[in-house]
């Protein structure tokens, strides 16, 4: 197991395993083993990466301290230049001093010989003053050199202690986590082996058990025992319901006070005897169960299933079948409270949406009611407003025909005023003169009573 500190480690998601590249051992892992092993690849490169950084840092100040070494040598050499120059000078100024001395010597008296090299001597001293500051200046130039020197390797030589005193941490740490890996995973493997024992008892139990009392009544008396406890307000009880030709076994429905639905599951057990003939399997009852959750309303459903008894793939746990049918689960007798917990708990997280979705679907069906009443009012309206206009028509047509009915007459009695003043002014004209104009018979008795 100590190869997993050196080599990297490949990890298999879906299997939750890792194999070591060297030996080719894979082990089962959980992801909080991972996450260890991973730490600890990460703090080895971490490592490397921290040689590499030390090494980098000692590479820099060496160029840092070889930089500030030549220009100290620069400067020393500068210095030196300088000091030479000046005792050039000096040795020029003091041979010039002295030709010019010996010539006034020869002219000169004894006593006057004796002052010119009274002065001679102290300009030498003079110079021999100058030259020792000089040589005091060089000398700490020097020791500013190795002042700056010791200045600038000292916070170097400390990180690279602190960095060295990391490392021999990390190493011993990367040693006891390793112990400690190896310890964990023959600890795992242990409890693995104590599980796996365990499970075949408890199959071998329940087996024996399911033969004389029914899944049903198992799953039943399970759910009953926690119920006031855990599922105070929750429905679970037999599906008797079997109007729509099939029926499940038991649905379990819970609400809120507002009566907003947090989750429903309908569950289907089933079971058979060790020396049954003709076996069946978990997927044979896939298609009905489905049937049976969409026709209930259900939201989940799981199928408590004791078939294919030696299949690792139903034995390991809960059993996700969604990708054959949606929301379908498959599991042993002894997951059936723990699957009800887990959907139930995921389902009250999701409970304030639902409740904010059942708000927005009132407030719809609320709109669509209003604008059906609305619609309906305006559908009333439009026909009572089309059969107004049907009878206004109609009043019209009549007036219409009222008005040429009224017309007719008009120019009838208007007819009968032209007739009238017509007979008016015949009457007007009608004289006994005219009556008995060709009428000799009528003239003379007229003529008769008018002479009477």
């Amino acid at each position: 197991m100590g190869c997993f500190a050196k080599y990297a480690i490949c990890y298999n998601l879906s299997m939750s395993e890792i194999k070591c590249p060297k030996c080719g051992t894979t082990f089962k892992v959980d992801d909080s083993s991972y996450a260890d092993i991973l730490s600890q690849v990460r703090g080895a490169e971490f490592e490397n990466e921290l040689h590499k950084r030390l090494e980098q840092e000692k590479k820099q100040a060496k160029s840092e301290s070889a930089l500030e070494s030549a220009k100290l040598t620069a400067e020393i050499e500068k210095l030196k230049t300088k000091l030479g120059n000046a005792e050039t000078e000096k040795q020029l100024a003091i041979t010039e001093v002295k030709a010019s001395l010996e010539k006034q010597f020869e002219t000169l008296s004894s006593e006057l010989k004796e002052k010119a090299i009274k002065d001679l001597n102290e300009e030498k001293s003079k110079n021999a003053v100058e030259i020792e500051k000089l040589k005091n200046q060089i000398k700490n130039v020097e020791t500013e050199k190795q002042l700056a020197v010791a200045n600038a390797i000292a916070p170097l030589e400390k990180e690279r202690d602190k960095l060295a005193g990391d490392l021999k941490l990390r190493e011993e740490k990367a040693k006891l986590d390793t112990v400690s890996i190896e310890d964990r995973y023959k600890g795992a493997l242990k409890l693995k082996d104590e599980e796996i024992e365990r499970l075949k008892d408890m199959k071998a139990k329940l087996s024996t058990k399911m033969v004389g009392e029914t899944l049903e009544q198992h799953c039943q008396t399970e759910f009953n025992r926690i119920r006031m406890t855990a599922f105070p307000k929750a429905y679970f009880e037999k599906d008797n319901d079997a109007r729509t030709g099939s029926k499940g076994d038991f649905i379990f429905r819970e609400c809120d006070e507002a009566g907003n639905e947090i989750i429903s599951i309908m569950f289907e057990m089933k079971n058979e005897n060790e020396t049954t003939a003709t076996k069946h399997k978990n997927e044979d009852f896939f298609k009905e169960l489905d049937k049976d959750r969409k026709e209930k309303k259900c939201e989940y459903a799981v199928l408590v299933s004791m078939l294919e008894a030696d299949d690792e793939y139903y034995n390991t746990g809960i059993v996700d079948v969604s990708y054959r049918f949606e929301k379908m689960y498959v599991i042993r007798p002894q997951f059936f409270i723990p699957i009800i917990t887990l959907l139930r708990n995921a389902a009250l997280n999701s409970l304030k949406y639902k409740a904010e979705l059942a708000v927005v679907r009132d407030q719809n069906i609320d709109i669509t009611n209003f604008e059906n009443d609305m619609n309906e009012w305006k559908a009333g309206w439009l026909n009572t407003m089309k059969n107004a206009g049907k009878k206004h028509l109609e009043a019209i047509e009549q007036i219409n025909k009222a008005i040429k009915d009224l017309e007719k007459t008009r120019d009838a009695l208007m007819l009968s005023d032209k007739h009238l003043a017509s007979a008016e002014g015949k009457l007007d004209d009608l004289t006994i003169k005219k009556l008995t104009r060709g009428n000799p018979t009528m003239k003379a008795k007229f003529d008769e009573l008018d002479k009477a």
